[in-house]
């Protein structure tokens, strides 16, 4: 963005961010209450989007939040989360969770989650953000896909405008 210098991904991603699984996370089926984990997740996201823009940010959109496996008691879940592109104001930060037994190392891969955050200036409105520069192989993945993500999403928006317009008669 003009103005703003590039940043890496590397300069606003977690890696590992640790939570361990307590009673008091469990859900009625014994397992890690799903909530908590987006809860999480959004939260994690909110400092991606803050370390990358330097700008109060806020949560715009979540897609394509997957459940792969439950945690359990004694997991201990970790959060990795890492910005994959930014338009204008606007920035896709992936999410990945994954639950560690401590007693045996098993690993699972059990959540992705796609945040959107939007920056804003001391005036609540939309501000620019730098670009990100994707230093990895899976990074330019991630950079390329996130495009075809946004495109989906701005689709979806479009048509529910249109159909929110098209009842309000």
């Amino acid at each position: 963005m003009p103005g703003q210098p590039s940043k890496p991904v590397s300069a606003s991603a977690i890696e590992k961010h640790v939570y361990k699984v307590f009673p008091n996370d469990m859900n009625s089926h014994n397992t890690v209450f799903g909530g908590m984990i987006m809860a999480k997740c959004d939260r994690l996201a909110l400092v991606v989007a803050e370390r990358h823009s330097a700008h109060v940010c806020v949560t715009a959109a979540v897609d394509s939040i997957h459940f792969r496996a439950p945690a359990k008691g004694n997991d201990t879940l970790l959060f990795s989360l890492s910005l994959n592109r930014s338009w204008g104001s606007s920035m896709e930060i992936g999410a990945r969770v994954e639950a560690e037994n401590s007693y045996t190392g098993d690993n699972r891969h059990i959540l992705s989650a796609f945040f959107t955050f939007v920056a804003l200036d001391e005036h609540d409105r939309p501000v620019d953000v730098p670009e990100v520069i994707p230093e990895t192989d899976e990074q330019r993945r991630r950079f390329k896909n996130a495009q075809i993500r946004r495109e989906g999403r701005l689709e979806t928006r479009k048509q529910l405008s249109s159909a929110d317009d098209s009842s309000s008669g």
